[in-house]
């Protein structure tokens, strides 16, 4: 299990659901639809929800109507609010703080962008310390393809591929559809 001593709790982590990160994205509404389910599910059983939000200068200006968390998810005043500038939601931020806090050694990812944020957070976890779960149909991407990317439905089942067969010394890696997550 994590290989942070005395932490024993779940944290459920969702990046970059923002307005302008979820235009045009694959599978929109259904993943909105699980991500909203998770919580529901995370908050019935005292699991922290830990919201993250992406900024950059060109695009996703801090404060914008784009950089918002999208109206629909059900952001609770008490819930930390992580803000980024990097992919990796740990690199330069307080998500280290807020999850040693909640006594969190496993965290639960969910959002946006499979290709980008995600996969960093996701390694970021890892090589801290940390059990990490990928929730397999909690996570989108844009079609990137005029760049060379491979279709949305592809990136995100590769990452659901090679995260549920990722491996670390004293941690554990899995890819898990939102049905089959397990708050206790």
């Amino acid at each position: 299990m994590t290989t942070l001593p005395d932490r024993h709790a779940t944290a459920l982590l969702i990046g970059d659901v923002q307005n302008d990160v979820m235009v045009g994205v694959h599978e929109r509404e259904r993943v909105i639809d699980n991500i909203v389910s998770l919580v529901s599910r995370a908050r019935e059983t005292g699991t922290p929800v830990i919201w993250v939000q992406h900024s950059a200068d060109q695009e996703l200006n801090f404060g914008t109507d784009g950089w918002k968390l999208l109206e629909a998810l059900p952001v609770a005043s008490s819930d930390p609010i992580v803000h980024k500038k990097h992919g990796d939601a740990f690199e330069d931020t307080t998500l280290e703080e807020e999850l040693t806090t909640a006594e969190a050694g496993h965290v639960l990812v969910a959002g946006a962008q499979t290709d980008f944020c995600v996969r960093s957070t996701l390694h970021g976890a890892l090589v801290r310390g940390y059990d990490v779960t990928l929730v397999s149909d909690a996570h989108t991407t844009e079609d990137l393809t005029k760049w060379g990317a491979p279709l949305p439905e592809q990136v995100i089942a590769h990452t659901n591929l090679y995260w549920d067969n990722q491996t670390a010394p004293g941690r554990t890696a899995a890819a898990l559809a939102t049905e089959d997550i397990a708050f206790t």
